[in-house]
């Protein structure tokens, strides 16, 4: 069966399929170039845009370099458009950002409190020249967080992840370089279909699991949310639980047979011993799934396949999804 990659390993095979243009399962690089800092300043000052955020229409500098990230989606979209943020919020049960991001990048970005909490005293000894969140999460601050600089939110985050690139990526000042990322990892989509296809995996039923710090239940994704947009881009199936038009489905762990799938992938947030995880998988039920006892059932990085919510960690999930397959 299919060994779980480890995170050095998944970053230099990535590298290493492009350059040696092998037709097993080439993928976009693992990470972006990353500015060091030292680049030539532009010789004039570019004009403000205006730009429609889910607050309406708000003003924005035309290239703004000191940027301030309040959720992993917009954290996402600013390192892949080449702009590393000044300030970040990250998720409340983690101790940093998240790790599928190089530690010395992580290490230059400075923590502004909590997702849905932001620190808004921190965000504004950071003189940012421009805000990035959701509503969903921020909104509750938006005040607070306009009067510190201008504030692009989105309505929400995950399922619609793409559409709101669009958006970061306008108010970024790098439209042409988010049009040409959603370009590779739409070819890097139609690779990976072909060669799970290949593999005799076309079609199977995925099953998506994640135990969560504090819950008394465990979650099985639906299809509105990231990761469910990446199995429907590759024509994955998903289990009858899953199959539904909604975020996610809360079982009790006495129904842990409804998380059962051809391939099961499984993350915890949190400490697994408070989310419940180490119980339910060394309990009769999980080692009754199909998945598990087919040895197809996977833990896989919690920071990349749920927080990972852009087009940086969509193209590191492909390339592991194609892994596991047997692509």
């Amino acid at each position: 069966m299919p060994r779980q990659l480890s995170r050095r390993t998944a970053l230099a095979g990535l590298g290493a399929a492009l350059l040696a243009g092998c037709t097993g399962a080439p993928a976009p690089p693992a990470v972006p170039d990353l500015p060091t800092g030292t680049e030539t300043p532009s010789p004039a000052p570019v004009p403000s845009v205006t730009v429609t955020a889910a607050t309406g229409e708000v003003e924005v500098p035309g290239a703004p370099v000191r940027v301030v990230v309040l959720d992993t989606a917009e954290l996402d979209s600013a390192i892949t458009l080449g702009i590393p943020p000044v300030g970040a919020a990250r998720a409340p049960a983690d101790q940093g950002l998240p790790d599928y991001w190089p530690l010395a990048w992580r290490d230059r970005i400075t923590q502004v409190g909590d997702i849905g909490s932001p620190d808004t005293a921190r965000i504004a000894a950071l003189a940012p020249e421009l805000i990035l969140g959701n509503q969903t999460r921020d909104g509750a601050y938006y005040d607070a967080l306009r009067a510190i600089a201008p504030t692009v939110l989105t309505r929400t985050t995950g399922f619609p992840w793409k559409v709101n690139f669009q958006l970061h990526a306008q108010a970024l000042g790098r439209r042409a370089q988010g049009a040409v990322t959603a370009a590779e990892y739409d070819r890097h989509v139609g690779r990976a279909t072909q060669a799970i296809g290949n593999a005799g995996s076309g079609g199977r039923r995925i099953s998506v699991v994640r135990f969560v710090e504090g819950s008394p239940t465990v979650r099985l994704y639906g299809k509105q949310n990231f990761v469910g947009t990446l199995l429907a881009d590759l024509q994955l199936g998903r289990p009858d639980p899953q199959n539904v038009d909604r975020f996610a489905v809360e079982v009790p762990p006495d129904r842990i047979a409804e998380a059962d799938g051809d391939f099961l992938f499984y993350s915890t947030y949190g400490d697994p011993a408070k989310a419940g995880t180490d119980a339910v998988l060394a309990g009769p039920g999980w080692q009754a799934l199909g998945a598990v006892q087919a040895h197809r059932a996977f833990p896989v990085d919690d920071q990349l396949w749920f927080e990972g919510i852009g087009y940086t960690g969509a193209n590191q999930i492909l390339a592991e999804l194609q892994h596991f397959l047997g692509a």
